[in-house]
């Protein structure tokens, strides 16, 4: 599979998937039977230190901790260092979702994933992933809080994905990164098979699947070393041109999980 195919067809964020799924449960749109194995897909998902507990326990067996919260009580946020929108007051919360890039807010509690990687005894490579629990220091700001509808979120995504694609092509970035631009072209075609849970309307799911792609294009872009014919400037080009699409797409999914939900 090329780079650009793999970007499309990975995973959306594990905060977003659980933050769509837990608030359809607690919308009555989905059974709680569902919303664990939704959540962690094919891994192993463990919850630290969640309330009542002593140890790490299955996701299944910490999800009942948020069984009296509202569906607007649960929110995606994706901070960024500049940009902390959606966090509460500084603390230990509030300084591991920096780091992560991803979290989860549901009532009092935070909730952050970890990705531990482990090595069996025949050398097959997997990974677990272990949602750490936190205390909040108190409800997140009305004004951190703030944050676009998808119709806005919509519409910033598609503004800053055209001017991107600009800027990349004045660039020639096809010629030195071939796998981000095919992988840009990709995000023309359907929604590649990533959806919400019932409950979302058409605009959130479309929304949400163009943006976890992007998501995943830009992770790419990010972590894949450039090729030898870029130099300093030229990656400083890159890296300013793709910035905007970036804050444009961490708002786009988080309007789309955040959104209201109907029967």
């Amino acid at each position: 599979m090329s780079p650009a195919a793999g970007a499309a067809t990975l995973a959306a964020r594990r905060s977003s998937r659980f933050v769509a799924w837990v608030r359809a449960w607690r919308a009555g749109l989905v059974p709680f039977d569902e919303v664990a194995d939704e959540i962690a897909g094919d891994e192993e998902h463990l919850v630290a230190d969640a309330p009542g507990t002593w140890t790490d326990v299955p996701l299944r067996d910490a999800l009942p901790t948020l069984s009296k919260l509202r569906p607007d009580e649960i929110r995606l946020v994706l901070p960024a260092p500049g940009d902390p929108r959606g966090l509460p007051g500084p603390g230990q919360f509030a300084g591991a979702a920096l780091v992560t890039g991803e979290a989860v807010v549901a009532g009092d509690l935070g909730f952050i994933p970890e990705v531990r990687t482990h090595t069996s005894g025949s050398g097959v490579t997997f990974e677990t992933v272990l949602w750490r629990v936190y205390p909040l220091p108190g409800p997140v700001p009305a004004s951190a809080a703030a944050e676009p509808g998808t119709a806005e979120a919509e519409s910033d995504l598609s503004t800053a994905l055209a001017e991107a694609t600009a800027r990349l092509t004045r660039l020639d970035v096809a010629q030195w990164r071939p796998e981000l631009a095919g992988a840009l072209a990709a995000l023309r075609r359907p929604d590649a098979g990533i959806d919400l849970p019932p409950g979302f309307d058409p605009r959130a799911r479309r929304l949400f699947a163009r943006a976890s792609v992007l998501d995943r294009v830009l992770a790419l872009a990010e972590h894949a070393a450039p090729g030898g014919a870029v130099n300093g400037y030229e990656a400083q080009e890159r890296d300013a041109a793709l910035r905007p699409l970036t804050t444009a797409c961490r708002r786009a999914l988080v309007a789309a999980c955040n959104a209201p939900l109907a029967p």
